[in-house]
This record gives structure tokens, C-alpha cells and sequence, in this order.
């Protein structure tokens, strides 16, 4: 009976399913390999083509001078303020209002219709081009107003932002154990004082993972900033044009004049660098942790 159950496998036969296995386990490890290989050298090629071409004006003049007119040696100091500016304002806005989201959906949504209803705009927002936020942007706070701004560049950015912190803060209070949640409440905790300084503390590192990792997707964005603050050949200010590295890199980048394309080429070197220091530092800060 016991045989009739359990019939004993033929060993030439588990010999060639275990040489089939091997061979396709062979074949997936090769293929993984190979994607690896093919994505780590397109990545080195971006950055050794930005070293190569953009490395030769990365001087000190860049960081002290506004840019000017072909030919009369500008840099791009203003571009850099500006966009340091803007970065900082839309991570400052987007921050909070995300944080809060997805606070709600983790902690108080649930599965209900409005929480879904969140989700859903947040992910739509998520995956939505950048030019349409920029476009949406422009008719709420640039048309009405009747002039480009900083400000609109900066709340473009923010837009982006929001979506982004929402979905990280979510799952990652969704990964903070229900036990902790109940030992503080046991303890007398109301539920504010629990999410506050029991759940964020436990999800701190994602969240401030998801926040530096929005700073890097908005810090290239050239889009929303050519319908918002579109640009300046000064320092200008959030009330009126504010000029921004990737504009001025888009400006750049097709000119006819030989110092414009260098300074467009050390400018998306400075974006790159700088975008790479914050995805290292957030790497560095969770396994730290």
C-alpha cells in the first residue's frame, strides 16, 4: 500500500531533471550577470563621459560668477543658488504634507474607501510627468500671477516630493511591529504620542531614506522649472525668475558657443555628483543603522 503510494522515482530520471535544473539555474545566473555587467558599464560610461567632458571646467570662477554672455567667461554660481534654493524650499513643503499622508493611510485609513481614494491620487502623482505637474503648476501660480517665480519652481518641486515621502512613510510604518504599538498603548500612550515617538522613531531611517531620495529626483528636474521659475541671469528671488542648474544646463547644452556647452557640461557634472553624495549618504545612513 505504502508502495502503491508513494512509488519509488527512477534514478536516471531524477539524474536528468537534477542536469535540467542545473542548466537552467546555469542559464539564469549567466543572464543575471550579464544585466549587471550591462548596467553597472552604462553607468560608468555616464559618469567617466561627465568626468571627461565636464571635469576640465570645474573651476573656481563657476562657483563666484553669474552667467553671462558668451564669450565674457561666466560661471554659475547663480544657477547653483538658485536651485539649491528652490530644492530646499520644495523638500521643506513636500516634507511634511507626504509625512502626514502616509502617516494617515498607515495609521488611521486602513482599507477604507477614502484611504484607497489617497493611494490611488498619490500613486497617479507618483508616475505622472514631471512637465504635467509643471504645466499645473503654471496655471495655478505663474498665469494668474502674470510672471515666472522661484516660488512656483519651488512648489512645482514640491508637488513631486509629496508623492514620493507618502509611499516611503507608509510602508515603512507598515514594517514597524504591531507589538510596539500595543505595549504603548498598555503603557497609557495615547495613540498620538505612540505613532510620534514609538512608530516614527522605528521608522525613522526609511523615512529619512525616502526624504533624501525625493531631494535626489527633484534636484535634476528640468521640466516643471521651465514653466515656473524659467530661468535668470542673476540671482534674482522667489518673487520673480530664479535661474536653476538644470535649466541652464538645458539652455546650454545645444548653444552654438563653446563656453556655454562647457558650462553645461560641469553643470551636469555638479547635478550628478551631488545627487550620487545623497543616494550614498542614504545608503550610509540605514546600514549604519
Amino acid at each position: 500500500m505504502s508502495a502503491a503510494l508513494s512509488p519509488v522515482r527512477d534514478p536516471a530520471m531524477g539524474m536528468r531533471l537534477r542536469r535540467r535544473r542545473n542548466r537552467w539555474n546555469g542559464m539564469a545566473s549567466v543572464l543575471a550577470s550579464v544585466a549587471t555587467v550591462v548596467a553597472l558599464g552604462a553607468l560608468a560610461w555616464i559618469l567617466i563621459t561627465l568626468i571627461v567632458l565636464g571635469l576640465p571646467g570645474l573651476k573656481p570662477m563657476i562657483f563666484i560668477t553669474v552667467t553671462k554672455a558668451p564669450g565674457s567667461g561666466g560661471g554659475l554660481s547663480n544657477a547653483i543658488v538658485g536651485s539649491l534654493i528652490q530644492t530646499a524650499l520644495g523638500t521643506a513643503v513636500g516634507t511634511p504634507i507626504g509625512l502626514m499622508v502616509g502617516t494617515y493611510l498607515s495609521e488611521y485609513a486602513g482599507d477604507s474607501g477614502l484611504g484607497n481614494a489617497v493611494r490611488f491620487v498619490s500613486d497617479i502623482l507618483l508616475s505622472a510627468p514631471s512637465i504635467l505637474i509643471g504645466l499645473f503648476i503654471f496655471s495655478v501660480l505663474v498665469a494668474p500671477f502674470g510672471g515666472f517665480s522661484g516660488f512656483a519652481g519651488a512648489m512645482a518641486l514640491a508637488v513631486i516630493v509629496i508623492p514620493i515621502v507618502v509611499r516611503t512613510t507608509e510602508d515603512m510604518l507598515r514594517l514597524v511591529p504591531v507589538t510596539l504599538r500595543e505595549a504603548a498603548i498598555a503603557l497609557g500612550a495615547p495613540r498620538w504620542r505612540t505613532i510620534v515617538f514609538v512608530c516614527y522613531r522605528a521608522a525613522r531611517d526609511g523615512i529619512l531614506t525616502g526624504v533624501l531620495l525625493a531631494v535626489a529626483r527633484i534636484a535634476g528636474e528640468t521640466a516643471p522649472l521651465l514653466f515656473t521659475s524659467l530661468g535668470n541671469s542673476g540671482y534674482g528671488g522667489l518673487g520673480g525668475a530664479m535661474a536653476s542648474l538644470p535649466v541652464t544646463i538645458y539652455q546650454y547644452a545645444a548653444s552654438a558657443f563653446d563656453d556655454w556647452v562647457q558650462l553645461a557640461w560641469t553643470g551636469a557634472l555638479l547635478i550628478t555628483l551631488g545627487v550620487l553624495t545623497i543616494n550614498i549618504l542614504a545608503r550610509l545612513i540605514v546600514r549604519r543603522r
